[in-house]
């Protein structure tokens, strides 16, 4: 087979490299294109990142804008969450207004009583009984979660087990 392998390769079939043409280096406007060419791609670089700046700028001014209004919104959401307390017969309208909440971003925090009192989440303002174990007795003011993060602890009373 080796043979057969011989024949089939011929001399003109090799890869023959031809001689290293320099340029000269001395080419006025040789160089004066490259250096037009650099200064373009860096002027596309830069206009490159400065719109992928803008766009998170524009993001974060969005973020900030949501996260003021929600901010603002929580006494009105406190006040009506004593409305329906109240009155029974605004009740239907609390799982709509908690499904806007979400959609916006906002959760309301878990604090029925006997959930463990965590001070990340809850702020305890009255303590009592004996223990070594911090559970919530009475939750005083509703604490909201903006996209996963405390926006407003919970204020919570705490009883010692």
């Amino acid at each position: 087979m080796k043979k057969q392998e011989k024949e089939q390769i011929k001399p003109e079939e090799e890869i023959v490299q031809g001689p290293i043409v320099e340029t000269p280096a001395t080419n006025p406007e040789q160089d004066k294109i490259t250096e037009l060419t650099n200064d373009l791609q860096r002027t596309r670089a830069d206009f490159e990142n400065f719109r992928k700046n803008v766009e998170k700028e524009r993001e974060n001014a969005k973020k900030l804008a949501r996260l003021a209004t929600v901010q603002k919104m929580l006494a009105l959401i406190d006040d009506l969450g004593r409305a329906i307390e109240t009155y029974p017969e605004l009740k239907p309208l609390e799982k709509n207004f908690e499904k806007t909440l979400k959609d916006l971003g906002l959760e309301k925090m878990d604090t029925k009583n006997g959930i463990e009192f965590n001070p990340e989440l809850h702020e305890a303002v009255m303590s009592a009984g004996e223990g070594n174990k911090e559970v919530i007795d009475e939750t005083l003011r509703s604490g909201y979660l903006y996209e996963g993060e405390v926006l407003r602890p919970a204020m919570v009373k705490i009883k010692l087990q």
